[in-house]
């Protein structure tokens, strides 16, 4: 891999990592609906920049990219700004490490067939991190456990949509899919979201944390992963996703203060390892999970 390579791969999972610290940045000035919407909008608006997002969809396939703009961003986009509110934004972030794993459950599931024992045995690994991550805000009181459940749904439901994306993609390629669905994303969440941003309290790192988290962790992000994924394969483009957790646990600590259980951190790198394990399996096997197009296991997040 040349030096370019591995940038390609890293600049996404920066961004994606960094994204909830301007959620958490964001809510200082906006309420948690009014986050969604305005990174939505943004995004949408920096993927309208790229020509490749233009090309038409077929009328027969625009439920399937409505439900996506509910599954893959309305949902869980929401979910992150309300568990935000209730545990720190490096909790969130390290929680995130379980997204492949999801993934691969939900999966299995729906093709109702078994992993691998190698996949079985990262997901195993995995998940046990997942719980460790979760324990110590679980522990702390009912409001971060309801946090702690909203990451986990959005996580869910990030799966499901990838089960819906998948034939999509393969027809008319990531960026127009993604365009499409941010747009019926913007309608979910404009009534809710619209009131917020009216009784903002506007300040300029607010302001231009939620322009960063948008143009960047819902826009940019997307485009240099399916670059990524063009140039180095999808599977070794789905790398990014390693860096999330830790870059998250990092900012949250050194730019926010947040304090985060040890706990938590041991189940973070846990819960990545895991994932890489799974990851490890899968290649050069051709099962169900390999038939995802493991780019979009991650985030967006």
């Amino acid at each position: 891999m040349k030096r370019s390579d591995w940038l390609l791969l890293a600049i996404p999972g920066v961004i994606w990592g960094t994204s909830f610290l301007f959620i958490a940045e964001g809510l200082r000035a906006i309420g948690p609906d009014g986050v969604t919407f305005v990174r939505i909008l943004v995004g949408f608006a920096t993927l309208a920049l790229f020509p490749s997002t233009w090309r038409g969809i077929e009328r027969r396939d625009w439920p399937a990219v409505a439900l996506l703009g509910v599954v893959w961003f309305a949902f869980p986009m929401s979910m992150f700004p309300h568990a935000e509110e209730r545990v720190s934004s490096a909790l969130t972030g390290m929680l995130n490490g379980a997204a492949p794993l999801f993934t691969a459950l939900v999966t299995y599931t729906l093709s109702r067939s078994l992993p691998s024992r190698g996949i079985a045995m990262g997901l195993t690994v995995g998940m046990t991190g997942a719980v460790l991550v979760a324990l110590p805000g679980i522990h702390e009181g009912r409001s971060s456990a309801v946090g702690v459940l909203l990451i986990l749904a959005a996580l869910i439901s990030y799966a499901f949509a990838l089960s819906i994306a998948l034939p999509l993609q393969q027809r008319y390629g990531t960026l127009p899919v993604i365009w499409r669905a941010q747009a019926v994303a913007l309608l979910f969440t404009a009534p809710l979201g619209l009131p917020d941003v009216f009784a903002a309290r506007w300040t300029p790192a607010p302001l231009l944390s939620l322009i960063a988290l948008g143009a960047f962790g819902t826009g940019i992000a997307f485009v240099m992963m399916t670059a990524a994924a063009a140039r180095l394969g999808p599977t070794r483009a789905s790398a990014t996703a390693f860096l999330i957790p830790g870059v998250a646990l990092l900012l949250g600590v050194a730019v926010r203060g947040e304090r985060v259980a040890f706990l938590s951190v041991v189940g973070g790198a846990v819960c990545v390892a895991g994932a890489w394990l799974m990851r490890h399996a899968q290649e050069g096997r051709q099962d169900v999970v390999d038939d995802v197009d493991l780019v979009d296991l991650v985030d967006v997040r």
